[in-house]
């Protein structure tokens, strides 16, 4: 047999992928138990699913999480992309290595520390915990995720194309604007998705930077699931699943074809 496909490559892969992938399905099939007790099967049924379009808590909190994460995560595309295009092409200039430590202090800083001196900082200015308050909080910690993607591409990207269009009269924004962007788009359209992702996920910084009316969708799972499992939890944690596994096939899917058309054009050229 072939030591790639050894007994203990496949032993180790196959005890991997259940480590991870099956506590989501025993969820997914939870979720269509007829009993409101999750651990006693009573039969088919979706009538949890149906329970859950009627509860007016999770829908007002999946709401708020969808409007934060969209508006954290566009602030922090723009932000996090100026920082890096900064970084990368501002050359050393006073004060550099104060401001790449300040953008990526919150990679490596405890989650309890950056919502507990969010909530000082809020309370210091009188600011009222909402909606912007969580905006603010997610946009700060996602930013340098995103910047770090970003300035990674720029890195290799040939600035020989920006000097052409210097050279044939653009301004600087002209040529950032319709060479530089057009080209870091997917970095920059990942670093989107990465924000999002982090902001629909946190917990930690949501609850010190949320208020009584602004409940996101993780802490009001978190609450329900301290007094007990509900089934409603299933249905929505399978929902949730179901959306994520959609946006990453189809992204998957999109990337292949992107390569594949590439990959055709490149053989197309070689032959003319």
């Amino acid at each position: 047999m072939n030591r790639s496909m050894s007994w203990f490559n496949v032993t180790s892969l196959t005890l991997g992928f259940a480590f991870l992938y099956l506590p989501m399905m025993i969820l997914i099939f939870y979720s269509f138990n007829a009993s409101k007790l999750v651990t006693v099967w009573a039969g088919f049924s979706t009538k949890w699913y149906g329970e859950l379009l009627h509860n007016k808590q999770f829908l007002d909190a999946a709401w708020v999480t969808l409007r934060v994460g969209v508006m954290s995560s566009t602030a922090a595309t723009i932000l996090g992309t100026m920082a890096a295009y900064v970084m990368v092409r501002g050359g050393r200039f006073f004060g550099r290595t104060l401001f790449s430590g300040m953008i990526y202090a919150p990679l490596v800083m405890p989650e309890v520390i950056t919502g507990l001196s969010l909530l000082l900082l809020f309370i210091a200015i009188g600011l009222d915990r909402g909606i912007f308050t969580i905006v603010l909080a997610h946009t700060t910690f996602s930013m340098c995720y995103v910047s770090v993607v970003v300035s990674s591409r720029l890195m290799t990207f040939d600035r020989s194309l920006e000097e052409a269009a210097l050279d044939l009269g653009c301004s600087p924004f002209d040529a950032f604007k319709s060479v530089t962007l057009p080209i870091i788009t997917p970095a920059v359209i990942s670093g989107w998705l990465l924000a999002f992702t982090l902001s629909l996920d946190d917990l930690v910084i949501a609850s010190f930077a949320s208020g009584p009316s602004s409940t996101t969708l993780p802490i009001k799972i978190f609450s329900a699931v301290r007094l007990g499992v509900s089934p409603e939890i299933n249905a929505l944690s399978t929902i949730m699943i179901g959306i994520v596994a959609t946006g990453v096939i189809t992204t998957s899917l999109i990337s292949k074809n992107a390569i594949r058309r590439q990959r055709q054009e490149e053989l197309e050229g070689t032959k003319l």
